[in-house]
């Protein structure tokens, strides 16, 4: 079904877990590794999220859901959280019998939930097992009691390792038990001789009940306390906004027991972490440029010029992430954070220009009028077009091969590459049109009480920086 897409080059799949304790996924779990051709070669038009969305409507099996993520990814994310989609709900208790029916509600709730791909809750129960439960009547009126039972039954039935045989560097452990004939049915296992003290030999079911029982097909336990996940990946909208309106689903939908708990994992925690860091960092930083700025130019109105202007600067930014189809995420802060950089130099070096030339029109001797003011204006804003003009020409040249680029890594990088092209749209603009309107304002109505003051006091000039 995989290989039916035009895109895909060839599919590698593996059923099941290799048996080693650091590969602990469920036996349904089915990875399948799937090489695309090169992105000159896909249809017209086509992109990882049209693959992923056809992928998941040519690949319907019962039973089982689609989880379309890199693979190295994925192991970041497993070995980082447990968790192999972009959002996991881990549901604790002490009974698999309760986790396993409030997990399958938290499934079916989620489901309904815009933007959600799809949900799937690991299955608790199913698994099958040979359980032999020892009668200690029977096995004392033979002379055997628990322990000698269960010797026999690890011994003849998984086997005993009695020695070791070496050839070279290599070593082979000698493992010995009843062959596979005398142990591939539920029968033949109850009829198993077992020895005893007096040298008579019993079958297994005469000091024992065998039976085939329902249990886990794998049990998990989180700080104590057994577990159950559900994996649910989120397309089309950002995580945060989908895991706001998953929490108030769940707690409209599911009523939860005395002693169940719920928590959300994946990367939801990496992007609550650094949300949590940006809203102390963010407020530090601003509160230190201020100071900066008002240690720059003396004064606070213009200082505050310079950052009330930022916001308006990352307008672009943000229509072009719009236009894109790109959501709000980590890498897309950090373009955000080095496009505010950016338009704050912008507007500080407007404000310098424009203070300058003020600055030197009052030196000239020159009155302190309103012509005096708009001229000096018109000299520094003029000065200061050209060197806006190759700054934003050169980010944008610099940042346009990232934008057009399909290579490994390309999408992180166009997310933090999108609000700096964006922004140098609007950041020149609003350091050229906005900024020298606002300190004629500024200036206007110092020029406005000078004036009230006195009809020939000059107006003294600020420091310079």
């Amino acid at each position: 079904m995989i290989r039916s897409v035009p895109e895909v080059a060839s599919v590698f799949g593996k059923m099941g877990h290799a048996e080693t304790t650091t590969d602990p996924a469920p036996i349904e779990m089915m990875e399948t590794t799937v090489r695309f051709k090169p992105h000159d070669q896909w249809r017209p038009g086509m992109t990882p999220e049209k693959l992923a969305a056809e992928l998941d409507q040519r690949v319907r099996m019962p039973g089982l859901t689609n989880l379309w993520v890199p693979p190295i990814r994925n192991r970041l994310d497993m070995l980082a959280t447990g968790i192999k989609s972009s959002i996991g709900i881990k549901v604790n208790g002490s009974d698999l019998a309760v986790i396993d029916k409030v997990a399958a509600e938290i499934e079916k709730s989620v489901k309904s939930v815009p933007g959600v791909a799809s949900a799937l809750a690991e299955r608790l129960t199913g698994g099958r097992y040979i359980d032999v439960n020892i009668d200690r009547a029977a096995a004392a009126r033979y002379g055997l009691n628990v322990a000698d039972v269960q010797s026999i039954v690890s011994a003849a039935i998984g086997g005993e390792t009695i020695g070791e045989t070496v050839e070279g560097r290599r070593r082979f452990p000698i493992n010995v038990r009843y062959p596979r004939e005398l142990r591939d049915s539920v029968q033949k296992l109850r009829d198993l001789p077992v020895l005893t003290p007096a040298g008579a030999q019993v079958p297994l079911s005469g000091v024992a009940q065998v039976a085939v029982v329902d249990g886990p097909p794998m049990i998990k336990s989180e700080n104590g306390r057994l577990s159950g996940w559900i994996y649910v990946d989120a397309r089309g909208r950002d995580i945060s906004s989908v895991v706001r309106d998953m929490r108030e689903r769940v707690a409209q939908d599911v009523k939860l027991p005395a002693g169940i708990s719920v928590t959300w994992s994946g990367q939801f925690e990496f992007l609550e972490r650094a949300v949590a860091k940006l809203r102390v960092v963010i407020p530090a930083t601003l509160a230190i440029i201020f100071v900066l700025l008002y240690l720059t130019f003396g004064r606070v109105d213009e200082a505050l010029l310079i950052l009330a202007s930022v916001p308006f600067a990352l307008i672009g930014g943000f229509w072009l992430m719009y236009l894109l189809g790109h959501a709000m995420s980590i890498a897309t802060a950090v373009g955000f954070i080095a496009l505010a950089g950016v338009s704050a130099e912008f507007g500080v070096i407007m404000l310098l220009y424009l203070k300058q030339a003020w600055e030197r029109h009052l030196a000239t001797g020159e009155p302190a009028n309103e012509m005096t003011l708009l001229t000096a204006i018109r000299e520094g804003a003029a000065l200061r077009v050209r060197p806006l003009a190759m700054t934003a020409s050169v980010v944008i040249a610099g940042l346009l091969p990232i934008m057009l680029g399909h290579g490994t890594g390309s999408e992180i990088m166009q997310r933090i590459a999108a609000p700096m092209v964006g922004g140098m749209v609007t950041a020149p603009l609003l350091s050229m049109l906005v900024i020298p309107v606002v300190y004629r304002l500024l200036r206007g109505r110092e020029l406005g009480r000078a004036t009230g003051r006195s009809e020939t006091a000059p107006l003294t000039p600020a420091p310079p920086a």
